[in-house]
């Protein structure tokens, strides 16, 4: 199926409403006064440098910009960064593109076509901020502001939540939980007592066997882990993948362990099988630490090698022979917990299953497996206090029990039901809902209900072309941002100040913040004149000086120790004061106190899986535009089986479509035929196949796994909804 074609009178009033007027010399695009006064502009002739640090992801490594003749240059790795160690991933060193990307938003917005016509015209600042203050004090006074909801990912938006927050807002959530991380930190919360953070606590510098389960370290560049993974590879240690697609990291492996899709719980069942029951475990930790050892190894009893062999497609010796393996190098031994674990609905319990199997290796607080976080006090700036609710917040609406943090599902489910109260107004911070939400018909349902949509982000995603405001932001390289607080060997913490100016009319999130605060009447919410302030203040009542950071770029903590071994002390917050094998909580409430393997749908005769990743050059779906990374990968392709493609009369490099099991039909995709995935499943990267035509170099380039995404599992612990449960067919393209 060609990419659907758009009338050039519609793509006109799309440009001209939009992006026109900034091509005329900038002749009808005011610039405004640059809000971030303490902005370098580097003189002629000269190279700059500025440190700063980088959010083409979560990892937020330290780097330094370059900025020659007053032009951005390039964007390096701070050698200071305990995160970075002076490199960059390839999104970081791209970042670079994202400054002159010309597909960015370039001004404010306000719609005047239907939602989702993508029909706007272009205003200043002062309009859209009072169109905006105008339609949020409408549905606060007939809703209340309870009814307005607040989805966000990325620092960036720690201003505009601030000031949301003491506007009365109460429902907020990140996709970043549910369609992510969230079981995972679940399934450690209940055997620990605490969530994993980000970045994770994991030794992988000093492991001596590294176990991967679907975490695809090399093409995911989760930066620090990522090097200290290449470390481990160099020096020999033993890495054991998991994974139905042979990986980077599969070709990195002593073991690889091509397993059935949706049978991993099963497999970690038979490891733990044999680790108990030859007694290769950690006595002396499990004795010390544990609790409910003796039910949970007798309910372990019965998954054997054998029996797990039948669910997951792998050699009963493979399995024995790899968890003797992990048994052998304990507790240097790490089971990687994995990042975005949101896979078949059941998945708070297959992490909690890793969890278990890393106590088994007694390896909390010990070398080579999870260190003990060392953090550094900053001292808070003195905001009043956010005002009460009387009313509950209504983003689980089904009670999901460990829930922790908000649902951006739930929220999006209490505006199509207006349940327990109605949803009216969305602020959407960099997150594209219609990608990171499952069932994208549900996602535009919802939208429909709304009385007021504002979207806050750099580039016309698809969410974008719903809104009935947009707020262009500055990009991390052109601003001052919240002060960056990590958790590590040791602590540290990092300022993001501006390298360059924005190119247009774009704006930093807390200067959208602290408008807004004064058009809705609350600007003792923000009562710092700018960040500068604000940041100096912070940094000085630490007992540090502000004009060090600025230049380092990196404040580091004070060393601890990090291992049991080097006077490090562990705690577990559960409710037996210990690592539970054995869970009550769980129990009570009526679900399995140890993790019980699920069988998987086997889908439609026919259909093969849909599995999805990422790749090292993207990071989801906000980077195919970036004229850097689109060099390196312009579309995404769809991995089939080689003996699959043979038998479906599909060629190599072709392009096909995929249809899904509720007949949605992708955008053209390339056809990669390998052997080095299994035949019962398919693989794409997600993030492609855009159908926003204002992000016109990366518009229905590659297909989109959202788009297919029409049926998913809720896990019933904590609300994750899966992204593994799409069943496609691959055709030729029509």
């Amino acid at each position: 199926m060609h990419a659907p074609k758009i009338s050039r009178r519609r793509f006109l009033q799309i440009t001209a409403a939009t992006f026109g007027a900034a091509t005329a010399a900038g002749a009808l695009v005011p610039r405004v006064a640059f809000a971030d006064a303490a902005a370098p502009v580097g003189a002629a002739g000269k190279i700059e440098t500025i440190p700063t640090y980088c959010e083409m992801c979560f990892w937020r490594c330290g780097g330094i910009g370059y900025v020659r003749d007053g032009k951005l240059w390039k964007f390096e790795g701070n050698p200071l960064d305990p995160a970075s160690r002076g490199r960059l991933c390839t999104r970081g060193t791209g970042a670079v593109g994202a400054h002159y990307d010309p597909d960015r938003l370039q001004k404010p917005l306000i719609r005047v076509g239907k939602r989702g016509a993508e029909e706007f015209k272009a205003v200043t600042w002062d309009e859209a901020m009072a169109f905006t203050a105008e339609r949020l004090n409408k549905v606060r006074a007939e809703h209340g502001a309870e009814s307005i909801a607040l989805f966000k990912h990325g620092i960036g938006v720690r201003f505009i939540e601030h000031v949301l927050k003491h506007y009365g807002v109460i429902n907020i959530a990140a996709p970043s939980y549910a369609q992510c991380r969230g079981p995972r930190d679940t399934g450690f919360t209940l055997t620990y007592g605490l969530g994993l953070g980000s970045p994770e606590p994991l030794d992988i510098a000093n492991t001596n066997c590294l176990v991967l389960i679907g975490q695809h370290l090399g093409e995911n560049m989760h930066n620090t882990q990522v090097q200290e993974f290449a470390d481990a590879v160099g020096r020999g240690a033993t890495v054991i993948t998991v994974d139905p697609r042979f990986s980077v990291a599969a070709s990195k492996s002593k073991y690889w362990l091509p397993i059935r899709p949706g049978t991993d719980t099963a497999l970690l069942l038979a490891w733990m099988n044999v680790i108990v029951n030859e007694g290769l475990y950690d006595k002396a930790f499990v004795a010390e630490h544990g609790h409910g050892f003796e039910p949970f190894a007798a309910e372990i009893k019965r998954y054997t090698p054998e029996w797990a062999a039948k669910e997951t497609d792998l050699d009963a010796s493979l399995i024995r022979e790899s968890a003797r393996e992990m048994a052998k190098h304990r507790p240097a031994t790490l089971v990687h917990p994995g990042r975005r674990t949101t896979w078949y609905g059941n998945d708070s319990q297959r992490v909690r299953a890793i969890a278990l199997l890393n106590a088994l290796l007694g390896n909390w607080g010990r070398k080579g497996g999870f260190y003990m976080q060392s953090g550094m006090k900053i001292a808070p700036y003195p905001f009043p206090p956010y005002p009460k609710s009387a009313k509950e917040k209504a983003d689980n609406p089904k009670g999901y029990p460990f829930a922790d943090e908000g649902l951006a599902t739930g929220i999006r489910e209490a505006t199509l039901s207006a349940k327990p109260y109605p949803i009216k107004a969305w602020v959407v911070y960099s997150t594209n809902l219609v990608q990171s939400l499952p069932n994208d018909r549900e996602t535009l349902a919802a939208i429909e209900k709304l009385d007021l949509l504002v979207a806050i982000d750099t580039h016309p995603s698809e969410i974008v072309g719903y809104a009935d405001v947009v707020l262009p932001e500055a990009n991390f390289l052109e601003r001052l941002d919240e002060l960056n607080v990590n958790w590590g060997k040791p602590g540290w913490t990092q300022i993001r100040q501006p390298v360059v100016q924005p190119p247009h009319d774009q704006q930093p999130g807390w200067w959208i913040a602290k408008r807004l605060s004064e058009r809705l009447g609350i600007p003792e919410c923000m009562p710092f004149k700018d960040m500068d302030e604000y940041l100096r203040y912070r940094v000085e009542k630490s007992g540090f000086s502000y004009a060090q950071l600025k230049k380092d770029g990196v404040l580091m903590g004070k060393p601890a120790p990090i291992y049991i071994d080097t006077g490090a002390e562990i705690a577990f917050d559960t409710p037996s004061g210990k690592v539970e094998f054995w869970s009550e909580q769980l129990k009570e409430k009526g679900f399995d106190p140890v993790p019980k393997h699920v069988a998987p749908d086997p889908g439609p005769k026919g259909a093969f899986r849909l599995l999805t990743g990422r790749a090292p050059m993207h990071t989801f779906g906000r980077t195919q535009t970036n004229p850097n990374l689109r060099a390196l990968m312009a579309e995404n392709e769809v991995w089939v089986n080689t003996r699959v493609a043979k038998d479906l009369g599909l060629e190599n490099g072709k392009y096909v479509t995929l249809k899904n099991q509720d007949g949605v039909v992708s955008n053209r995709v390339k056809l990669r035929a390998t052997e080095r995935i299994r035949p019962d499943c398919v693989y794409m990267v997600h993030g492609f196949g855009h159908t926003s035509p204002m992000l016109k170099s990366a518009y229905q380039r590659g297909a989109s796994t959202s788009r297919l995404l029409t049926r998913y599992n809720t896990d019933p612990l904590m609300g994750g909804t899966s992204v593994h449960t799409t069943f496609v067919t691959v055709s030729r393209e029509a």
